[in-house]
């Protein structure tokens, strides 16, 4: 597996940040940090997204700050030229992911069926994200469809919360849970960094009580 998603593993918990204003991306990393959990997908579904990752990349050189909602070849480009050390998208586009794995960019292509993984493991990839991970099945769909991929992980996306995160952590099989509960767009919005901080500590406790099991 690639070093930077055996980081991601390490850390448990990905939180996708949504970004209207790269102005939040300092306090908002420094609140990822002091909570525990120094990571973030950056979203690019604003116009934020690469100034964000690279004003959090050049200002927190030991924080894993990735992209996430990548859809084009120049979204990864962006992506990466600011500083982002991984790229997540929300389905399985092949130029994409063949784009990316031929850069040495690792990539975590949303999947939701078992023709999905095979695609990824027609890439050479041994994780993939699962999308949107309640609303498709849940952990009882993802542990079906794990059962033949026996060298696949999964980064289940998508309706986690500080109330499910546990038992998604707890399967083996998981890499680790993306989530955006702690890093909710109106706390940002109003500037509530200490409240992310509280809340990014809450959920990095999760993951070593789950992890620990």
């Amino acid at each position: 597996m690639n070093e930077v998603l055996k980081e991601i593993e390490k850390i448990g918990i990905v939180p996708v940040v949504v970004l209207d204003d790269p102005k939040d991306a300092e306090p908002l990393a420094q609140a990822l940090c002091d909570g525990g959990l120094p990571c973030a997908e950056v979203t690019f579904r604003t116009g934020a997204a690469a100034e964000s990752i690279r004003i959090m990349a050049e200002k927190f050189p030991n924080m894993l700050v990735g992209a996430g909602t990548v859809l084009t070849t120049d979204q990864v480009d962006r992506a990466v030229e600011a500083g982002a050390k991984f790229i997540v998208s929300p389905g399985l586009n092949p130029r994409i992911v063949k784009y990316c794995v031929e850069k040495g960019i690792p990539i975590t292509p949303g999947c939701a069926n078992p023709s999905d993984v095979e695609q990824a493991i027609e890439n050479g990839l041994d994780v993939v994200k699962f999308f949107p991970a309640e609303q498709a099945g849940g952990l009882a769909y993802i542990k079906a469809i794990a059962a033949p991929y026996v060298g696949m992980k999964f980064m289940p996306t998508g309706g986690i919360n500080a109330k499910n995160v546990r038992d998604y952590l707890a399967y083996d099989r998981i890499l680790a849970c993306g989530g955006s509960w702690m890093v909710k767009a109106d706390l940002i919005r109003a500037g509530e960094f200490d409240k992310i901080r509280d809340l990014v500590k809450e959920a990095a406790e999760i993951v070593k009580e789950s992890r620990n099991k």
